[in-house]
């Protein structure tokens, strides 16, 4: 095994999704070598962008929370353009038809009107979700956690949590209502029952859109970032060991019948929790057993490309689809109506489509994956065609599976990651970043990589 006594590299960073290739960016600005190490053939993680019936598309992540500003400045550094949402109005499918989402925060109604009006709940669960309008403040004692579900059921009545909060968790998470964080998840919905009932309260309103994209993709994000002569990446980079060293850190790459190692004084690891873990076990193994207890769930992205003329007319942009309805699909997004650059390159085609996109498969429920191409394909026609008439066969079909693809926070994750941070506190020259640890969200993933960014730089920059 070759290996440098004198590194060429200031860093190495392991991982090529966006947390990697944001923290070899920052690093690069620093004025450090950076080499970053990719175990896939191609960079971008979980964004990734797809041809389908001609037009390029996302088929992992397709939008930023735009009420954050890491995204939106990161795409502007890189020099793409950014595009509000043209129509964010998600209806739920549930009890036999589409209903209007109530307002809420994720899920949690704040006006009792509007949830009567939309049909979502059954009259007993209306009545108990009146109730919370009677009820106190509630508090969390500092040191506990509970679930979302479990504070939702509480406060409103288990209909709540099954109709609504679930299929809202489910579109982040792929997690379930009752076993992910509320503390690490739903942080401002525990804020604000510490001050009294929520049914009846005026939320603050915040000017602009809550999310928005990037023309042509988000994915187009990370493929930017990669065009900077001053990184090294590589892809097909295994790395299989890593170690301590008196000057740093030595890395294992590559096959085990022919590895390579590769030196650095500072390594950041913005790879998934489990490869995390497995890295660290000898070089920091209290952070090794924290990480390991962090789970994945697997899911999948299907798109389909109709003919413009082919499509009925269909609601706002998209539906959510509660688990306790029983359905293949949890959500369905209309691409073409909630982005107009969606609508924009389905038009320019050599002939014209229109898109959209569903999601399959939540933590712990990998058997409805099990399956080959053509049938989740068939599960998502027979549902939409079930929910909003759509009977048209698509010109063109891409199915993307995301195999332990977003990680679960659960109940006592906040702690789980103070032990992570914890357990590196003696590994000087050590970053951690990615969406296992503070949000899932592009810009928490872009604010991650920065911080691991800045923990390796030594002091002075």
């Amino acid at each position: 095994m070759s290996s440098h006594s004198e590194s060429p590299y200031d860093v190495v960073v392991v991982g090529a999704g966006l947390a990697g290739l944001t923290a070899a960016r920052e690093l690069a600005d620093a004025g450090r070598r950076v080499l970053v190490l990719e175990a896939a053939p191609r960079v971008g993680g979980k964004l990734h962008l797809a041809e389908v019936a001609g037009v390029t598309v996302d088929v992992g992540a397709e939008a930023m929370l735009a009420r954050r500003p890491e995204g939106l400045t990161l795409a502007a550094a890189v020099a793409l353009p950014v595009e509000d949402v043209a129509t964010a109005s998600s209806r739920l499918w549930t009890r036999g038809a589409l209903r209007p989402l109530p307002r809420g925060v994720m899920g949690a109604p704040v006006d009792l009107a509007q949830l009567t009006e939309s049909g979502v709940l059954s009259d007993a669960g209306l009545v108990r979700a009146a109730q919370e309008a009677e009820r106190g403040v509630w508090q969390l004692d500092p040191q506990e956690d509970r679930s979302v579900g479990d504070v939702v059921d509480e406060r409103f009545g288990p209909e709540v949590t099954d109709r609504i909060v679930e299929p809202l968790l489910g579109g982040v998470y792929a997690g379930h209502a009752r076993e992910l964080s509320i503390r690490a998840c739903v942080p401002q919905l525990l804020d604000l029952l510490g001050t009294g009932p929520l049914l009846g309260r005026e939320l603050p309103s915040t000017p602009g859109p809550v999310f928005a994209g990037i023309v042509g993709g988000v994915g187009r994000l990370p493929l930017a970032l990669a065009d900077d002569e001053r990184i090294e990446i590589r892809t097909g980079a295994t790395v299989r060991e890593l170690r301590r060293t008196p000057e740093g850190f030595a890395l294992t790459v590559g096959a085990t019948r022919a590895p390579e190692g590769v030196c650095a004084p500072r390594v950041v690891l913005a790879t998934p929790a489990p490869p995390t873990a497995r890295l660290l076990t000898d070089v920091a193994p209290a952070t090794a057993r924290a990480l390991a207890e962090i789970e994945y769930a697997s899911m999948a992205v299907v798109t389909l490309a109709f003919r413009a003329g082919d499509l009925p007319d269909l609601p706002g942009s998209g539906l959510l689809v509660p688990p306790v309805d029983g359905r293949r699909i949890k959500a369905a997004t209309f691409s073409f109506a909630k982005w107009d650059w969606v609508r924009r390159a389905g038009d320019a085609a050599a002939q014209p489509v229109r898109l959209l996109r569903a999601s399959i498969g939540r933590h712990r429920e990998e058997r409805a994956l099990q399956v080959d191409d053509a049938e989740l394909v068939a599960a998502v026609r027979g549902d939409l065609a079930e929910a909003v008439g759509l009977a048209a066969a698509p010109v063109d079909t891409h199915v993307q599976r995301w195999g332990g693809g977003l990680p679960q926070y659960a109940v006592g994750h906040r702690d789980r990651v103070a032990r992570v941070r914890a357990g590196i506190e003696g590994v000087p020259g050590l970053g951690l970043c990615g969406a296992a640890y503070d949000g899932v969200g592009i810009p928490a993933v872009i604010a991650s990589a920065r911080a691991a960014a800045a923990r390796v730089l030594p002091a002075g920059g």
